[in-house]
């Protein structure tokens, strides 16, 4: 059971992870006019991945200055999530593992 919340939990931050992606791929697309954000599935896709990473971003954007117009904040947010992905969430686990069998 312990094992079940561990790999829904490492699933969750890897997909995490991607929407930071993905997110950062689609705001360079739309800055250089590859997609258009008048197209509504197009719309729709990047304000719900705007939505899920903006949580996540924020506390790294207030941070972290802003290198003449380049976010760097979604690097680091990788970084911090990858991180907790491989080390933080197993090592936080361990102990529960036993006890919940």
């Amino acid at each position: 059971m312990g094992s079940f919340f561990l790999v829904i939990i490492q699933g969750i931050l890897f997909l995490l992870i991607w929407a930071i992606i993905i997110s950062a791929v689609m705001s360079w697309l739309v800055a250089f006019n590859v997609i258009n954000l008048r197209n509504q599935f197009v719309y729709n896709v990047v304000r719900t991945l705007e939505a899920v990473t903006n949580p996540v971003l924020a506390p790294f954007r207030r941070f972290i200055p802003s290198l003449g117009g380049v976010d760097i904040s979604p690097i680091i947010a990788i970084l911090v999530l990858s991180a907790a992905r491989t080390y933080l969430v197993p090592w936080l686990f361990s102990p529960l593992l036993p006890l919940i069998g």
